[in-house]
């Protein structure tokens, strides 16, 4: 044992104090509910026991791997149980594609070639399997169109970035009273993990603010990879031992751990350490476990197939998150960007977007050849649409009254499109598509009862949707 760990354990036996300052004593009797005031992380026995098994950083706000493993538990239990929707849900699992910036929907899935040139500006389009148009930069896209449903209609009130990324990545408006979660957040409140894989997981990283927990515990948080799959050096951060501990100094640790749990043991009696010593033993499995490594593996799939997606950043990001769903990982948020193109939209276009054209269509075919695509739902998002003409810098500006989105898998029937637009890509012609409508089909198909409440601080119930419907025709 190291000085360094001795002090650790001596620390640990005289202090009863919370690493956030907190002064509670980790009181068993406290119900859990799944709340921040609820939260066994928070009123946990002495808190330094982490420090033992902390491998890393965990989705860049400091979680151990024991805090998943409390979040399965609890899913399991009389008082959380799951919540799904009737009979058997169509989906297993959800890839969330969220392109960062804004796109333009008339340039990619909602075009007018019959507008002015100052409305449906210089990159063409291209016809798809189905007859219909897509923008001239979805070459590969508009290929895999009868696997795929458009939604032309989908519009908010929010024309700055966080703010139409909050509404995109919770079906919530964003409001100064209370955070809400993220979409995978609530997954993994509701549905827990499988395969002793987190149930949310963030590639590469949960770089934006509505990817959290919002009113929820910390522990619903995304695991994130930690660095570009893409990159030459690729590793997930949090299953790979730091260079300083081999395995001998590992398996040393987790014995200290075990000698800290009995020394609290013989001192207070609790279910809750009992049950919190369970997460940190499935937490210890999953750092060993050659299973979960291989999933985050991407370096063991065949070259071609990483050709096939693309050599750059979108390609590997969406192999990877295929790989992760099919290892049991239920909710994959991607993002990808910027696409916030005020000033040379053709030539910016141009250079980027044929990677999301490449990487989309090639995940939507392996996931249908590998069986996979009826039961895994895909979302390709963004916070808002472009404006409907160009700019004096030959630029769209922020557009978030009517953009488009596309959905695949789940047991959706692909090749339709919901909803239009007018003749310039400026309005809805006709009802329009809320992000709460998006939450509530997203939920559904996974199995997560979008009228559900769920309590904030405060013991304040929350809905999980509220006031969207389940977007009709997608089959």
């Amino acid at each position: 044992m190291s000085e360094t760990e001795r002090g650790i354990f001596k620390n640990a036996r005289r202090s009863s104090r919370c690493d956030d300052g907190c002064t509670c004593r980790g009181d068993a009797t406290r119900p859990v509910r799944g709340t921040w005031n609820d939260d066994p992380a928070h009123f946990r026995p002495p808190p330094r026991r982490r420090e033992f098994l902390k491998v890393g950083v965990i989705g860049g706000i400091g979680l151990s791997l024991g805090d998943w493993f409390a979040l399965t538990a609890r899913a399991q239990e009389g008082g959380s149980a799951p919540a799904t929707s009737p009979g058997v849900p169509p989906a297993d699992s959800v890839i969330h594609i969220f392109l960062e910036g804004g796109v333009s929907h008339i340039d990619t899935f909602d075009p007018k070639p019959e507008a002015p040139i100052e409305v449906r500006g210089e990159l063409g389009v291209v016809r798809t399997a189905t007859g219909d148009y897509f923008g001239g930069l979805l070459q590969q896209t508009a290929g895999v169109a009868d696997r795929i449903c458009v939604i032309r209609s989908m519009g908010h009130t929010e024309a700055a970035h966080e703010r139409g990324t909050h509404s995109m990545l919770t079906g919530y408006q964003p409001s100064p009273a209370i955070e809400y979660p993220s979409f995978g957040a609530v997954v993994s409140h509701e549905l827990g993990g499988r395969q002793s894989l987190p149930p949310y997981v963030a590639v590469p990283t949960a770089n934006q603010p509505a990817m959290g927990t919002g009113y929820l515990s910390s522990a619903y948080g995304p695991f994130s990879l930690g660095q570009d799959p893409a990159a030459g050096d690729f590793r997930v951060r949090d299953l790979a031992l730091p260079p300083d501990v081999d395995d001998a100094r590992f398996t040393s640790r987790r014995e200290l751990l075990n000698a800290v749990n009995d020394h609290f043991r013989r001192m207070e009696k609790s279910e809750q350490l009992d049950a919190m010593d369970a997460f940190y033993g499935k937490a210890y499995e999953l750092i060993s476990s050659q299973a979960a490594r291989e999933a985050f593996d991407i370096g063991a799939e065949d070259g071609r197939l990483r050709d096939a997606y693309g050599r750059h950043s979108i390609g590997q990001r969406l192999l990877i998150a295929r790989r992760l769903v099919e290892a049991g990982v239920r909710f994959v948020t991607v993002t990808f960007g910027g696409f916030d193109f005020h000033d040379h939209i053709r030539d910016r276009m141009r250079g980027q977007f044929p990677q999301v054209d490449q990487a989309f269509a090639m995940l939507i075919r392996d996931l249908d050849s590998r069986g996979m695509l009826a039961r895994t739902l895909v979302v390709l998002s963004t916070e808002f649409g472009r404006t409907p003409r160009l700019n004096k810098d030959a630029g769209r500006d922020h557009w978030p009254k009517v953009f488009s989105v596309a959905l695949a898998g789940g047991g959706l029937a692909g090749g339709r499109v919901i909803g239009a637009t007018d003749p310039t890509g400026a309005e809805p012609a006709g009802r329009g598509v809320s992000p709460a409508d998006l939450a509530a089909t997203i939920f559904t198909r996974i199995g997560v009862d979008p009228t559900k409440k769920l309590m904030s601080a405060g013991n304040r119930p929350i809905d999980i949707v509220r006031g969207g419907k389940v977007i009709a025709g997608l089959g």
